[in-house]
């Protein structure tokens, strides 16, 4: 059977193509943006890649195309698809009716944190021998892919909140039917399909409405946006968990206590009880809080805190979450994909943190639709306030000006092209840490900034 994917190298339909091709179909994928990670693990992994939506890339028809989100009417692909009246479905619904069916399914939901806690989640049970499929928004370190159909019954994924396709505009999530649920946390988003918070918080509770009487809501105590979706209607339990150590709550029994200040190192506690500490790569106020999660959700499913700690040590990260990409001449750069100004903010802090009082310096590229469209603008230039420089890319055609942004910030500017900004790092001192923000390629500025640095 022959699978197209349009869309193929977005974060999620990427890894619904690993898993297509492990069942055995032969895929395929166009996509307007081919770019690594996602199109290097593609190819590894012999998918063909085509560039653009022409109708000719679904010639001979394939026996099923599969439409990602991002796919509109309009689109020559899409045209193609109904003027012919070839099959086609969405991402989710493919993967629901394929590949979750009859499995547990532990989902990581939430506007933040997804990625990063589906892959701790993930790591812990394999660590513990449960060999768990997995779909994840991302390139996991301590995996070879994204995706993959495991050998048990337990399948962790990544939970969007946004569209599913053009032809279907609930969440992607409502797809899932998960039994254990995370839910990290919930601001407003995706400006360019949801109105306001409160429309993101009914889609939740969408979700909410599919989680059996015999599975679990995990999330914070200090997410009042959360607590009310619960208030809507809840028929499952309700784990909650603090990042304060000297909370009394009842109803939080998980708790934790840093150890550094900069979260590379916490202690974990059960009801008062000491269940260990984990220790590793990892830093950020943010990265605890996705841990503890993970914690709560292993156990769900059997796996011990103390087991659960031990995986997190050797927790390896995500590729494009705060990853160093290189240092040269005592300058080191990040690739980090924080779009939304709650997490460059949390990022920016853990980073601080980290490395005290060397220099740090934040490029920012507001790529997202969310972002495209200003509904986060007044909230950009603190975000970014505890970095010692910011560099904003002003791209074209977005409509609003991100010089207003940053006036009254003197240590934040605005450049209109990837080679100024380039020009702007090449005389950093040693010692500065450069982190590129961005949920795009952002045109391979990374390697371009350690090359400069180089010459």
């Amino acid at each position: 059977m022959h699978i197209h994917i349009l869309g193929i190298c977005g974060t999620f339909m990427g890894s619904l193509a690993l898993l297509a091709r492990e069942l055995g179909y032969k895929v395929t994928g166009s996509d307007a943006n081919v770019y690594p990670p996602m199109s290097t693990q593609l190819e590894a992994q012999g998918i063909e890649l085509m560039e653009g939506y022409q109708a000719e890339h679904l010639q001979p028809a394939p026996d099923l195309v599969v439409v990602g989100n991002a796919m509109s009417r309009g689109n020559p692909a899409v045209e193609y698809v109904l003027d012919q009246g070839l099959h086609y479905v969405s991402g989710p619904q493919w993967l629901c009716e394929h590949v979750l069916q009859d499995k547990w399914v532990l989902a990581i939901a939430g506007t933040h944190g997804k990625t990063t806690t589906t892959s701790m989640l993930t790591w812990i049970l394999e660590y513990a021998g449960m060999e768990p499929g997995y779909l994840i928004g991302g390139v996991p370190k301590n995996f070879e892919v994204s995706a993959r159909l495991g050998g048990s019954p337990f399948f962790v994924i990544e939970a969007d909140e946004y569209d599913t396709a053009f032809f279907d505009k609930r969440s992607k999530f409502v797809h899932y039917r998960p039994r254990t649920v995370v839910l990290n946390n919930l601001e407003y988003d995706h400006a360019d399909i949801f109105p306001d918070l409160a429309a993101i918080q009914r889609q939740f509770h969408h979700l909410i409405r599919t989680i059996p009487a015999n599975g679990q809501i995990i999330l914070s105590d200090a997410e009042p946006a959360l607590d009310d979706v619960l208030s809507m209607g809840c028929w499952s339990p309700v784990v909650k968990a603090s990042l304060d150590p000297s909370s009394k709550q009842t109803d939080t029994p998980w708790h934790v206590e840093l150890v550094a200040e900069d979260g590379s190192a916490f202690n974990i506690y059960l009801e008062g009880e000491f269940q260990g500490c984990v220790r590793w790569r990892q830093t950020g106020q943010h990265s605890v809080s996705n841990g503890l999660m993970a914690i709560i959700a292993a156990r769900h499913v059997g796996v011990l805190p103390k087991h659960a700690i031990d995986a997190l040590c050797q927790f390896g990260g995500v590729k494009r979450r705060m990853e160093k990409i290189g240092e040269v001449a005592g300058v080191t750069v990040y690739d980090d994909f924080a779009h939304h100004p709650t997490a460059i903010e949390t990022t920016l802090a853990g980073l601080r943190a980290s490395v005290g009082k060397q220099p740090i310096v934040a490029v920012i590229e507001p790529r997202s639709n969310t972002m495209r469209l200003g509904a986060h603008r007044a909230l950009l230039a603190e975000s970014a306030a505890i970095a010692d420089q910011v560099i904003w890319y002003q791209p074209a055609g977005m409509g609003w000006s991100l010089d207003d942004v940053i006036e009254g910030h003197p240590h934040q500017q605005v450049c209109e092209s990837i080679d100024s900004i380039v020009q702007q790092c090449t005389g950093l001192p040693s010692g500065t840490q450069v982190v590129v923000m961005s949920n795009g390629g952002f045109a391979g500025i990374h390697q371009k900034i350690l090359n400069a640095l180089a010459n």
